[in-house]
């Protein structure tokens, strides 16, 4: 045999072995997923329904969200665990701030900072 043919076989189980760069998932992908999961599960863990938890999150994964409350829940009711009711209160919202001298313009509604008067120096 020339070793020309025993290369290419050598040379794929060489390969096979190691471990190539970046062709490996993205670790931040398993760190959302995961993230999603804690999510799902200290929702169920604090009586909040998952409707509730989907809106409160909604840049994380549903199904990751459902599948860390389904397994809270099945723990909660197998150790025979009570959950804690949240005490979140939402703030209402509050309004900008504005100058006593401020005004709003009719065409964009937008607040209109005054406009100061440049301070002259005085005369030396």
């Amino acid at each position: 045999m020339s070793p020309r043919l025993l290369g290419i076989p050598l040379l794929a189980l060489l390969l096979a072995g190691c471990d190539i760069p970046g062709l490996e998932p993205d670790p931040r992908i398993a760190q959302r997923e995961a993230d999603a999961k804690a999510i799902g599960g200290a929702c169920r863990y604090g009586l909040r329904g998952i409707e509730d938890c989907y809106s409160l999150n909604a840049k994380s994964s549903k199904s990751a969200i459902f599948a860390g409350w389904k397994e809270m829940d099945q723990y909660m009711r197998d150790n025979k665990v009570e959950g804690q009711a949240s005490a979140i209160a939402q703030a209402p919202p509050q309004a900008p701030q504005v100058d006593a001298e401020a005004s709003i313009d009719k065409d964009t509604e937008k607040v209109v900072a005054p406009r100061k008067a440049k301070a002259k120096a005085a005369p030396l």
